[in-house]
Order: C-alpha cells, then structure tokens, then sequence
C-alpha cells in the first residue's frame, strides 16, 4: 500500500518556553488553536478523501528494474513470491505490457479507452477507484495476461520452476483418431495456479463487496485463457498421410481471449452483496442464469464525456470520431452531442505494390489528403461565467 506523510510545521510565533512576556503568552495559546485546526483539518482530509493504492500491475513500466522491495503496490505475500522467484516477476511486467495493449485495442473505439498515466503507481489512476464495468475487464484482462505470460515463459525454457506439461504423455484421441503426445504442451495448469496465488493475494486480505467482485473476474480472466487451448499436430506417413500424429496443446494468440473478454464486459451484470458477506446476489430479480462465468459489477459506469479528476475520467475533448459511423465511434457517440472539429491532413501509404524476384515486394509511397474529426472540448454554461464575475 502507499504510505501517505504529512509535515506538521511549528507554528509562526510558538514559544517552547513556560516564561516570557505577556505578548509571548499571547502568541503560545493563539498557536496551539491554530495546531489544533491544523491537525483537525489533516485528520478530516484523511477520513473523506479516496485513497488510490498503488497495484502490481505498476511491475510493466519497471522494466527489466524489478527489484522486489521497491515495486509499490505489493502485499506481502506477493513480495514474498517476487523475492523467491524474480525471473517470474520479469515475465509478469513483459505480460503487463501486452494486457495494457490489449485493453487499449478492445477499447480503442470508444469513450474510456483504457487509458494509462505515466509515472502513476496504479496505472489507471482513480477510474479503478469505482466497481465499474470498466473495473471488471481490467482486472480480468490484467488476470488473463499473467496466466498467459508464465505459461508462455515456461514453455519456452525462461522460467526455473516450470516447464512444458509433463503430464502429456502417452497417447489420447480425438475426432479424428488417436494421437500420441510429443512435442512441448503449453503448462496452462501451473499459469493458473501461480497466477491466482499471485494476484488474488491483496484481495484475500479484505472482505467486501470490491474485494469479491475482483476475485470472481480475476477467475473469469484467467479460464479465458484455458478456455481457447488449442490441440496443434504434426503428421508423420507416407506422403504426410497422417499415418501418425505427435500433438500437443497450446495456448491460442491472446487476442482471442481480449476478444472474448470484451463480449462478457458488454453483458457484464450488476451484482450486490449478500446479507451474510460470502457472495453475490444479482440486481435485477429477473436474471435466470447464472454468473460464473461473466463478469460483475457493483456501480454504474460514469459517462466519460467530460474530464472529472475526482472519477478519473479523462473526457474526450480532442478524440478523434468516425464521421459515418453509428457505432460508439461515431462523431455523436464519441463528442457527447458537443459537436467535431474537421481538419484536413497528409497521410502516406504504401501503393502500387508489385513481387519481384526474388524475393520482394517493392511499393509506391502513395500521399492521399484526408479529413480528420476531432471532439470539440467541453463548454461551460454561460450562466455559470457570469456567477464567477
């Protein structure tokens, strides 16, 4: 956790001094009332405003630096395993990367499009503070990708403690016949399990409505990615008859599962906490299904139209808008009603390509003039001017 400091500096005029003149006595019981409403303001501004914790997700922007004790953000149960095993820490902050990535593709068309803050220990800064649906896919997406960068890691020799699947060995059978296993089976089962120990260990210490809601999408990020295994193989025979096939599983791209992470946040629900604190009960008394595979949520998503630093949005004033179409990228969708702004701008693409042999392809830089749509920023009511002078 982030640790807040606060200075307290001696009042102007305070004497340490029990003798003086009467002035002086003056000045010590003025400044002892102003210590006191110094300290009592202090105190209030620690009880109302949100604190931001910092997050492990903050190990990708360290780089190759990852030192243990200086990662903010970790409990100590996840500092313990950073210590005892600093090579998965790297393939942890290489993961991040690649989950950021994904997020900002999954959102690129749309009005939060999981934007980061440079230099900030939690990444996306006081948005995550609301259990939002926004929430909900990063904090399944940020599971998913750890799952997928350990496994990815130990499959390819990186890792000490892990390596390929031994317990594909021998033979098996699918649709279309039997199979031995060979090759090198992508570990999924230890991603999973290190992963939950990993991640899942700062909401194990509290038990609230966030805390459960993190854990149950924290497991729906990371099934998703055992969700798309894939069985490869390779045929040996005659001719590659197929006679014989040495298979093994592996891991799909991760897009697949940023794909199938952003269809469950469009139908994420909204759940509340039951009386007794162990679960979840859904808001809307009519849902028949069941949650355990969706993502959940607790509040309502702000509208992200217009920069609000106390709910971390950053607004859209400056985005650039889709003029034709009619989906969240569109001008009227994108600009909140505010209107766009056209401009005329130079774009090169590669034309006119032709192979040559061999081997190349050898194109044209073809310049084409385009317009580009761009939000216009949010307008203070004219009212509101008029109240300031």
């Amino acid at each position: 956790m982030k640790i807040e400091m606060f200075c307290f500096f001696k009042p102007r005029g305070y004497s340490r001094t029990r003798t003086g003149s009467r002035n002086g006595t003056i000045s010590r019981h003025s400044s002892n009332s102003t210590s006191r409403l110094y300290f009592t303001f202090i105190l209030l501004l620690l009880i109302f405003t949100p604190r931001v914790d910092s997050s492990w997700w903050y190990i990708g922007a360290l780089g190759a630096r990852v030192i243990c004790d200086n990662i903010p953000g970790l409990v100590n149960k996840q500092r313990q395993l950073c210590q005892r095993h600093p090579d998965l820490m790297q393939s942890i902050g290489e993961g991040a990367k690649e989950w950021i990535r994904e997020c900002q593709h999954q959102f690129r068309h749309h009005r939060w499009n999981c934007s980061t803050l440079d230099r900030d220990h939690t990444v996306f800064g006081r948005v995550m503070l609301r259990s939002s649906r926004e929430a909900a896919f990063v904090y399944a997406i940020s599971s998913a990708g750890v799952v997928y960068a350990i496994t990815r890691a130990c499959s390819q020799g990186d890792l000490k403690i892990c390596s390929c699947d031994a317990q594909k060995r021998g033979q098996a059978s699918d649709d279309r016949g039997e199979f031995d296993w060979g090759g090198c089976s992508d570990n999924i089962n230890y991603g999973i399990k290190f992963t939950k120990t990993f991640v899942d260990a700062r909401e194990k210490m509290v038990k609230d409505a966030r805390a459960l809601m993190n854990l149950h999408n924290n497991r729906c990020g990371r099934m998703a990615v055992k969700r798309f295994m894939k069985l490869e193989c390779k045929c040996h025979g005659v001719s590659g008859s197929c006679a014989l096939r040495t298979c093994w599983l592996a891991m799909s791209d991760f897009r697949r599962t940023g794909d199938y992470l952003r269809k469950k946040y469009n139908t994420a629900i909204e759940v509340t906490m039951n009386q007794d604190g162990t679960g979840f009960m859904v808001a809307d008394k009519d849902f028949k299904g069941t949650t355990k595979n969706e993502l959940v949520y607790v509040e309502n998503s702000p509208d992200y139209c217009i920069m609000d630093r106390a709910a971390g949005s950053l607004g859209t004033a400056g985005r650039v808008c889709n003029k034709s179409s009619r989906g969240t990228d569109s001008c009227e969708v994108m600009c909140c009603g505010r209107g766009y702004d056209t401009m005329r701008a130079k774009r090169v693409t590669k034309c006119e390509c032709k192979f040559k042999w061999c081997c190349a392809v050898e194109c044209k830089d073809c310049e084409n003039t385009v317009d580009v749509h761009t939000c216009k920023p949010h307008r203070r009511p004219d009212w509101l001017d008029q109240t300031r002078r």
